[in-house]
């Protein structure tokens, strides 16, 4: 039986920093959550090679480089004033707002 993936923090479109492994310390948006592993795919990080099958006349087929998921847990926010940081919340009236942990910026 599966586990309960559990709620994100992060989106889509997020600017985040990769805090552990061999990309460390660079910075990417995020252009897709697999919320059913606590995976996030990261803009020109984790870059891997993949065998790709040629599917029709036109296509080329090969070895092409793509991004590999990596833990949700390895990255963090940017935050426009203050860099990586954490992530919290205020609520504004009826919305959830999520907000730097540093300075309180909303981001």
């Amino acid at each position: 039986m599966a586990e309960r993936a559990h709620k994100f923090r992060l989106k889509k479109e997020d600017t985040v920093q990769i805090i552990a492994g061999k990309d460390k310390g660079k910075r990417g948006r995020i252009l897709k959550i697999l919320r059913d592993r606590d995976r996030v795919i990261v803009e020109g990080a984790n870059m891997v090679k993949k065998a790709l099958k040629r599917r029709n006349q036109q296509d080329r087929g090969g070895i092409i480089e793509i991004e590999a998921a990596l833990h949700a847990s390895n990255l963090m926010i940017i935050c426009k004033k203050c860099g990586p940081t954490r992530i919290g919340y205020r609520i504004d009236g009826d919305r959830k707002i999520r907000v730097c942990r540093k300075c309180g910026e909303a981001l």
